[in-house]
């Protein structure tokens, strides 16, 4: 998948018209992107078009119109855009009560290095995990991290014959500290040209 560019980009003048339009087409869109592992942790697939509505947000949330700013936000988010023979996710923790989140985001350190993909009865791929800074401590872990998953040559035949990419029937989220985050056998998109 090419990288954005800003002429890829909607102006914030456009983007206020289309907003409405472009953010349901794209909600739609990630509904078959989002991996639920568990009641509170999911995984959403990134696409171009996932990551071209995060940077139109941010230039609008931000107001950034200026060429250097949009420079720094493509450079920012581009990376999370797949590269041809990878699959990138966006990791979320959710727990709508503050103790609660507290306590699991610790129990749950290095929860990052335990996801992992599986191609068929291919090799597990585990994830690579938030190559653009550490958000993990020893004391506790993001609600939020960065995913790559680094495919072979093997995978990516599999996943262009078959048309799809499927999950498995996920962990509880109980035992994922001491077990694998691990998915692939229920269907969840079919645009396997798209990572």
């Amino acid at each position: 998948m090419q990288p954005l560019d800003r002429k890829d980009l909607f102006s914030l003048e456009d983007y206020s018209d289309k907003r409405a339009e472009f953010r349901a087409r794209v909600l739609e869109h990630k509904k078959r992107r989002r991996v639920d592992i568990g009641p509170n942790l999911s995984l959403y697939f990134e696409d171009r078009l996932t990551i071209q509505y995060q940077v139109q947000e941010m230039l609008r949330i931000e107001k950034i119109f200026e060429a250097a700013g949009i420079a720094d936000e493509l450079g920012a988010y581009n990376p999370l855009i797949p590269d041809g023979d990878n699959l990138k996710a966006t990791a979320m923790l959710e727990f709508s009560d503050v103790d609660e989140r507290r306590k699991r985001l610790a129990e749950l350190v290095g929860i990052e290095h335990k996801t992992w993909l599986q191609v068929d009865d291919l090799d597990k791929v585990y994830a690579i995990a938030n190559e653009d800074l550490e958000r993990s401590t020893d004391e506790k872990t993001s609600a939020v991290h960065f995913m790559r998953f680094q495919l072979t040559d093997d995978m990516i035949e599999q996943i262009e014959r078959r048309g799809s990419v499927d999950v498995d029937e996920p962990l509880d989220l109980d035992d994922i500290a001491d077990e694998e985050a691990r998915f692939w056998d229920e269907e969840r998109w079919d645009d396997a040209d798209e990572f």
